[in-house]
């Protein structure tokens, strides 16, 4: 039989380190360093949309990455190509844009915010502010998101003005009988410049009902150009889908370059 005792039991040798405050091992939340587990966090910088941002790789986040910007992707190209071959797809386009179609001032006024004239200097306005707002906080690189919205604007009419002279797609019974409808122009300019000015504006918005009011704000401008553009006639429902899609890619372009490069503290080359 085993030796059994009634008393306490007793700590056996070489275990006694083993539950040591501070030892490796032994479950306790102090560091042998006396170093801290984990930053603080409300010490972390946030990142691009305002979430506390963290050192290490987020499990996960590249399937996500890669699904956001494949779906938009894949959805382009297929209507892309529906649109070259004159493929199916279009007579259903056709008859949403013959039911949603009603050309009055609502439509005009709706798609006149996916203008040149209109979104460009709103963007530069959002633009000033956010370089003005980080270059005080002493932010390393303050120009460098200011600068690749810049950019990504200048790339709109790059991308959208060669596939509307290869798909020659013609326009609605709305509109004069001419070609260099696809991709709608005014929402893929509507969808980057109040996108970049969403992107950049969301890290210095401290509430989160005020980060949320703002995406509300940026849905609503680039659904209402698009209702507007197929309302008014001026574009399919195909054409404003695809500027959708590629809105998408080129805005996480945007947030690939400032989480990489951009908005860190001020002598800081290692975060």
């Amino acid at each position: 039989m085993g030796d059994i005792r009634t008393g306490p039991p007793q700590l056996r040798p070489g275990r006694a380190l083993a539950h040591t405050t501070g030892a490796s091992g032994s479950g306790s939340p102090h560091r042998s360093d006396s170093r801290p587990p984990q930053t603080p966090r409300g010490g972390r910088r946030s990142d691009l949309i305002g979430r506390p941002g963290t050192t290490p790789p987020v499990p996960g986040r590249p399937a996500f990455l890669t699904l956001l910007l494949g779906v938009p992707a894949l959805l382009f190209a297929l209507i892309t190509w529906q649109v070259v071959e004159d493929g199916p797809l279009l007579r259903v386009d056709e008859r949403i844009s013959a039911a949603l179609r009603h050309p009055d001032r609502i439509g005009g006024g709706l798609s006149d915010l996916g203008s040149v004239q209109v979104a460009v200097p709103v963007l530069m306005i959002a633009l000033a502010y956010v370089t003005s707002r980080h270059r005080r906080m002493g932010t390393d690189r303050w120009w460098l998101p200011a600068a690749a919205a810049a950019l990504l604007m200048a790339l709109v009419p790059a991308i959208v003005v060669p596939l509307k002279i290869w798909t020659a797609r013609s326009g609605t019974p709305a509109v004069p009988p001419s070609t260099g409808y696809f991709p709608s122009g005014h929402t893929a300019t509507a969808a980057i410049a109040y996108g970049c000015a969403t992107l950049l504006l969301l890290p210095l918005i401290q509430t989160l009902r005020g980060r949320r009011v703002l995406v509300l704000l940026y849905a609503l401008l680039v659904l209402g150009v698009s209702y507007g553009l197929v309302r008014r006639g001026y574009h399919w429902p195909l054409d404003v889908v695809a500027s959708w899609c590629l809105a998408l890619l080129l805005l996480q372009l945007l947030v690939k370059v400032v989480r990489r490069y951009g908005l860190k503290p001020a002598g800081d080359e290692n975060t």
